[in-house]
């Protein structure tokens, strides 16, 4: 019984340390969003990004969009359903970095397909742009139930490896970026028509940790309490049998 009650202790303070922790993380990170952005690390320095050192890292770039190898990856965000818009951008060092440049409906897809195309990108804007955003690390594997699918054309998560390889991009970053919400990040919105001169909206990242420590050490403390309560019941039920034996005895 003391080896139970003892391990739930251990199991409750353990969810204290996460909580402590898990609530240093939050802080860091508002600090990183809300900080004036940074220029991106040197190609270099890209195999030492973390996710707990820097995603969410405020971060300015420059270079040329490449639309032609724009993927549509499924998103759900507080405007409805439909598509992140990700094109890559060519850096000074010659080396890609996948830009989330934002949300477009579900109805504009076929749009953003079409001028994506190499005929339409040829007649692009192809000047260096400077842009802000945030720094995100990869999204593996798929959606829910869904596995991307790149000979398909069909993206269910930013998994910039697996984009980078079915693109063909050259020195691809192991990260992507979501742009900040300004129109000067996203030139191509320029050259489409009216109904989508408002698209890609950009700065819509949903900066959600999960955070369940708490109840998890009440949990664990109480059922330690409710252990150590059934302990001293048993302690004390024993003792009143043992005095009632002796009792009789005499």
């Amino acid at each position: 019984m003391f080896a139970v009650f003892a391990g739930l202790i251990s199991l409750g303070t353990w969810q204290i340390i996460r909580l402590q922790w898990k609530l240093d993380l939050i802080t860091r990170v508002e600090q990183r969003v809300h900080a004036a952005p940074v220029p991106l690390p040197e190609f270099s320095l890209w195999p030492n990004i973390t996710a707990s050192a820097d995603e969410y890292r405020h971060v300015q770039l420059s270079g040329v969009f490449l639309h032609e190898k724009t993927v549509l990856v499924l998103a759900s965000t507080e405007l409805g359903g439909g598509f992140w818009v990700m094109t890559p951008l060519v850096t000074a060092d010659h080396a890609t970095v996948l830009v989330n440049r934002g949300f477009i409906p579900e109805k504009m897809a076929a749009t953003y397909r079409k001028s994506s195309t190499k005929e339409q990108a040829n007649s692009s804007d192809t000047n260096t742009i400077l842009l802000s955003g945030l720094l995100r690390m990869t999204e593996p594997g798929g959606g829910f139930l869904r596995e991307n699918d790149p000979a398909g054309n069909r993206w269910y998560s930013r998994d910039v490896n697996a984009i980078a390889t079915a693109t063909g991009l050259t020195r691809p970053a192991p990260f992507f970026i979501d742009a900040d919400a300004n129109p000067a990040n996203d030139k191509l919105s320029a050259q489409q028509n009216e109904a989508s001169a408002n698209h890609p909206v950009a700065g819509l990242t949903v900066i959600h940790f999960h955070n369940n420590h708490l109840i998890y050490a009440v949990v664990w403390f109480l059922l330690a309490a409710m252990t150590a309560a059934a302990w001293a019941y048993v302690v004390r039920d024993r003792k009143n049998v043992s005095a009632t034996s002796t009792g009789n005895t005499a």
